[in-house]
């Protein structure tokens, strides 16, 4: 059975840990208009959010781990 490829597109938004959490490289919410956004909400978003279930299970495949 040949390799998989990597999808280029989870590759660059995601990234597994050693012990394979996936975690985001940015998050959403952050670009624009802070000020309407409180200091609580606004540290909380700084701070990266494990992907957890199916869907880390599909992304690390895609990424070939």
């Amino acid at each position: 059975m040949p390799k998989l490829k990597t999808r280029k597109s989870i590759a660059k938004r995601f990234k597994v840990t050693k012990n394979g959490k996936v975690l985001p490289y940015g998050s959403a919410f952050m670009s624009h208009i802070m000020s309407k956004k409180d200091a609580k909400r606004r540290r909380r978003l700084r701070k990266p959010t494990a992907i957890t279930g199916a869907q880390a299970k599909s992304y690390r495949r895609y990424m070939g781990k």
